[in-house]
């Protein structure tokens, strides 16, 4: 496993970081808690050091806790996010940033999070959505000040709200944040164009999330693929588009001349070819998951004639209608 920087924090994170989202009781259907507490100490066995987790990923949290406390001495840093108190996703202008994250809806939601962990602290505390009509505004960085004072939280971040990089920039620049989660894989390219070049001058941590967009980049969305009800894939792939997603990755492995399950690797290396990523958080629910995803960090990045095959697979969609 290799390390990397994340931003000017002095933390050093594994490449590939461990997301559990669909360790939880989330809207993945089929996890399996004892296969996702194996496939956690797997993880850690090989190297990652860094889980990004949420106080609304279900049972996520919890699962989490007891395998970092479990591992004590492998030094895991553990991240998490509080949701916003009006329940609004993504966060919408206008928005006072009083109804979003008030501090001390901020801290009543860091102290459940650690008791439903066991943890003592989070390394990262990330707000869950997003406004850049929020930078100034608020008691929200006074509250971050005070729980990093504490010892509760050691770095703060926020989670950029789907497919909007944009909503971020000015936070990015303030100086008030240490890291960010963004959206970045194949098809959403978007974040190459401003945030990933502002967080490189501004020592801003990237964590990189829905590199496999969703399962679009394994090459298992094919025309004729179904999700069960209540998985919120059945939305994410509606209509037309796993017909789309089959026709487009045929298109990318055509182009870079590789064989077709080699796509989600070609698509982990793409995000970590970026030297402003500090980690990307796949999600892993099983062993196989982690031994496939970890050993990609080898130091073997794509190269430019390679890139630049990727940068004409750009696919704008709109995910809200």
């Amino acid at each position: 496993m290799r390390y990397r920087e994340l931003g000017r924090s002095g933390l050093s994170v594994s490449e590939i970081g461990y997301g559990a989202w669909g360790i939880g009781a989330s809207g993945w259907v089929g996890a399996s808690e004892d296969e996702s507490v194996r496939a956690l100490h797997r993880a850690i066995d090989l190297g990652v050091n860094f889980i990004d987790t949420a106080r609304g990923y279900g049972e996520s949290e919890r699962i989490v806790g007891q395998v970092v406390r479990e591992r004590a001495g492998d030094q895991v840093l553990v991240a998490t996010k509080v949701p916003p108190k009006n329940r609004i996703w993504p966060a919408p202008d206008g928005l006072d940033p009083a109804e979003a994250f008030p501090g001390a809806h901020i801290r009543a939601s860091l102290e459940t999070s650690l008791r439903a962990s066991g943890l003592e602290h989070f390394d990262v505390l990330q707000f869950h959505v997003w406004n850049d009509e929020w930078v100034g505004r608020g008691d929200w960085l006074e509250t971050i000040a005070e729980l990093k004072r504490e010892g509760k939280i050691r770095l703060f971040g926020v989670s950029i709200n789907d497919h909007r990089p944009d909503t971020a920039l000015a936070l990015v620049r303030s100086g008030a944040v240490d890291s960010v989660q963004v959206i970045y894989n194949i098809f959403d390219q978007s974040p190459a164009d401003e945030l990933l070049p502002a967080c490189e001058e501004h020592g801003v941590g990237v964590i990189v999330r829905v590199a496999l967009d969703e399962g679009g980049l394994t090459g298992r969305i094919t025309a004729g693929t179904t999700f069960p009800e209540g998985d919120f894939r059945s939305r994410y792939f509606r209509g037309d588009r796993p017909e789309q997603v089959e026709r487009r990755v045929a298109a990318i492995v055509a182009d870079l001349g590789i064989a077709p399950d080699e796509i989600a690797e070609n698509a982990l290396r793409f995000v970590l070819s970026s030297p402003a990523v500090s980690t990307v958080i796949p999600g892993m629910r099983t062993v196989r998951n982690v031994e496939r995803n970890t050993a990609l960090s080898d130091g073997r990045p794509l190269t430019a004639d390679q890139l630049a095959v990727l940068a004409e697979h750009r696919w704008p969609r709109n995910f809200y209608s």
